[in-house]
This record gives structure tokens, sequence and C-alpha cells, in this order.
């Protein structure tokens, strides 16, 4: 670094997680790597997909919902984020009721989590949604008494360019409040990135982002990632490529569980 011998690339996370929704379906995590940032890695990523995306509010997520196949849900957790460091820095009355609305919403969540779809669906549209109207007019009649220019104005103007995405998971059962299952699937990256800052090439970060893939599902299954690999990679070589989906975690995780005893000779 500063040496212009290095460039930056970026790993982008896509997670398929629904136990908080009750659904029995493994979760998996798949990571994908790119050089850079720009908005066509994620729409070649995610190409035939239809349904709700779950992200952050990054302008190269755009495209993906403008023809209408793919809805948008935002984050909550960002746009709490936003106010709760300004409220470090310099608290205030207003910092403190928006955290007190967000900690409302949020405990909802807590209180339905790991229920059917339906079930989350009913309390959401019973309790949650007439809590952020509420707060939704109290944004804007509050937005009205500040500066343009302040830090606050723009964390509630971060919020309110968003409120169609971040009011969506109150419209389906199945959407989070935020997207942090994919944010704590990123923290092996921050954590490993002082012990292996480099990739090396290209093809290097697409090696990593394949292991990222593996260890991170492994996680979310409960399946030691150590094991799976020794696993893995001792069996692999005999096992048909055309069946290498029993390899994946969750369908070794019993195996790995009960692993088969050596046969002990009789005499």
């Amino acid at each position: 670094p500063g040496n212009k011998k290095t460039k930056t690339g970026r790993l982008w996370v896509y997670v398929r997680d629904d136990r908080r929704s009750g659904s029995k379906e493994p979760a998996a995590v798949w990571f994908a790597y790119s050089p850079n940032r720009q908005g066509v890695h994620p729409q070649r990523h995610l190409t035939g997909f239809s349904g709700i995306l779950q992200a952050d509010a990054y302008s190269g997520f755009n495209e993906l919902f403008r023809d209408g196949s793919m809805r948008e849900a935002a984050c909550w957790a960002h746009a709490r984020r936003k106010l709760y460091d300004i409220h470090v820095r310099t608290p205030s009355e207003t910092t403190q009721k928006a955290l007190d609305y967000i900690g409302k919403l949020y405990g909802i969540e807590a209180s339905i989590r790991g229920k059917p779809p339906a079930e989350r669906l009913r309390v959401r549209q019973e309790k949650a949604k007439p809590l952020l109207e509420t707060y939704g007019a109290w944004l804007r009649a509050k937005l009205q008494t500040l500066s343009t220019k302040s830090d606050t104005a723009k964390a509630i103007n971060y919020s309110l360019n968003q409120w169609g995405a971040l009011t969506l998971y109150c419209d389906d059962g199945t959407v989070e409040i935020d997207n942090n299952i994919a944010e704590n699937a990123l923290r092996c990256v921050s954590l490993g990135r002082k012990n292996f800052m480099f990739a090396g090439s290209d093809s290097g970060g697409e090696r990593a982002a394949a292991m990222y893939s593996l260890i991170a599902t492994c996680k979310l299954n409960g399946v030691d990632p150590r094991a799976y690999l020794c696993h893995v990679l001792t069996c692999i070589a005999d096992h048909p490529i055309n069946r290498v989906d029993e390899l994946l975690p969750w369908r070794v995780a019993a195996h790995l569980q009960n692993p088969p005893q050596p046969a002990v000779p009789t005499g």
C-alpha cells in the first residue's frame, strides 16, 4: 500500500437465512469476488433472481429494482447507526427520541422472532405499522426545524429517502427488519484482514470467496468449519462430480456429529 503496487478488490456477500420466520430450509452464504465496486457486479450475480433483496442503500443496487422484478427492503440498522453516531458525539433530545422509536420497532421484532410469516405479518401490521406512521410524521415535522446542512437533518433524510424500502418488512412476514445477517457474515473477512491482507491476484480473490462461502455456511448451520473441510478434502477425490451437492455443509452435518467408527477386529 502506498507504492501503487496493490489494488483493492471487493467481496460481495449474499445470505439466505429464513429461520427467523420459522423456515426449516438450511441457511446458506455466498461470497463473490470482483476487482472493483461497480454496480454491474451485483447485477450479474443476481441475474435471473426475482423477489425481495434486502441490502443497504448502496446506489449500485438501484438498477436491480428498476424493472420491478426485484423489490428493495432496506436496513433499519443502517438508519439507526447514522443517528446513533451523532448521538454519541453530540446527544440531543431529537436523536434520543429517534433512537427510542427505533428501539420500540426492534422490541416488536424480538417478540416474534422464529414465528411463522403469517403471525409476524399480523403483529407488524397491528403494532409496527402504526408506530412507523407516527415516527415518519415526527421525522418530517422535526426536519422542518433543522438546518438542512446539519448532521441530524442528513440522518433523518437518509431514513425518509429510504422510507418505502424501510417499511416494506411490515408487508411481508418473511422479511427482516435489517440485513444484519449479511453484515454478520462479513465479520470473518474483517477479523481476518490483518492476518491475511492480500489475496495475491484476482484468481486468489475468487478462491478466497469460495472458501469464505463454505466456512460462513458451516457456521450458520452449526457445523465446525475445520471438521467439515477435513471431511470434504478426504472424500472429494472419489466423490461423483454430478453429486457434489451431497457435500454441502448441511448435508454432511449429521455425518460430522456421528462419524463412522473404525471396525474393531474380533477373534
